[in-house]
């Protein structure tokens, strides 16, 4: 029997939150780099009563994004994305972050747009870091939303030699999604199909435990202690916002950022987590 089908790229703690909250009655293929990681997920799911496939899937290649697509496909239409895939500034080098979160990101958003469903609705996580960096100007914005995904790791501004670290790298990328998603909000909407980014802050998952007993553990602790909310987020959080943008209620939403990271960026701004100057 045929099912409309959810995909979500990254078998993590905040795709699983939103997948569950979204996924009953579908057939939701989990596609992870690490496929244990994404066979556990599943598993967990399946166990909870949802109708769950594992895949290998690499979000930094064409072909493999492509092929998980092709799997999706042989269940039922697809209808919703769910893009929770990528890597952190403690995770990978530049040029990893730069495959995976900007390029990888651009190019599942492209390749989805191109077959999800009437009606279908799509949101990829952002991250605040995004929000933090000095503003780009207009053309770079421009670039980063419209340039063809092959070329895009070729822009001036993503070389080595104009990128500081692994953060600066992660903050680029965070940056392209949003233009990204700008972008092809206008390209699904031709297919009646909507999509949005969520930027979360400090998100508690166990990736973000070993960050907080990491070597920037007290830099992560500081910001969330110091933000309006006083604490890290959940996973269940982000997924609330990630239902408002998929169901029909935000129907009139697409091409949109939603920030939710407790006020830690407005506090970085304007408040007590602002840098010295």
């Amino acid at each position: 029997m045929k099912k409309d089908v959810m995909i979500l790229a990254g078998a993590g703690q905040i795709g699983m939150a939103i997948a569950r909250r979204l996924g009953y009655g579908m057939k939701i293929v989990i596609g992870d780099k690490n496929l244990q990681n994404a066979e556990s997920i599943a598993g967990i799911m399946n166990n909870a009563g949802f109708d769950c496939t594992a895949l290998e899937m690499d979000l930094s290649s064409r072909l493999s994004i492509r092929n998980i697509i092709a799997e999706a496909q042989k269940y039922g239409r697809i209808t919703m994305l769910v893009n929770a895939a990528g890597v952190s500034p403690s995770q990978a080098p530049v040029e990893a972050i730069l495959k995976v979160d900007l390029y990888g990101t651009a190019v599942l958003l492209e390749e989805v747009g191109k077959v999800i469903a009437p009606g279908g609705t799509g949101v990829t996580i952002s991250s605040q870091s995004g929000h933090r960096m000095p503003a780009l100007t207009p053309e770079q914005d421009r670039l980063l939303a419209l340039t063809p995904t092959e070329e895009l790791l070729s822009l001036p501004m993503l070389q080595p030699e104009n990128i500081e670290n692994t953060l600066h790298a992660y903050q680029m990328a965070k940056r392209c999604n949003v233009k990204r998603v700008m972008a092809e909000a206008v390209k699904w909407g031709e297919r009646g199909a909507r999509i949005n980014s969520i930027s979360p802050g400090i998100i508690v998952t166990p990736l973000a435990i070993d960050e907080f007993n990491g070597p920037r553990g007290d830099f992560y602790k500081n910001m969330f202690a110091k933000c309006p909310a006083g604490r890290p987020g959940t996973a269940d959080e982000v997924a609330n916002v990630a239902e408002l943008l998929m169901r029909p209620q935000g129907a009139f939403i697409t091409g949109a950022d939603f920030l939710i990271d407790g006020g830690a960026t407005a506090s970085y701004f304007y408040g007590p987590l602002r840098p010295e100057q």
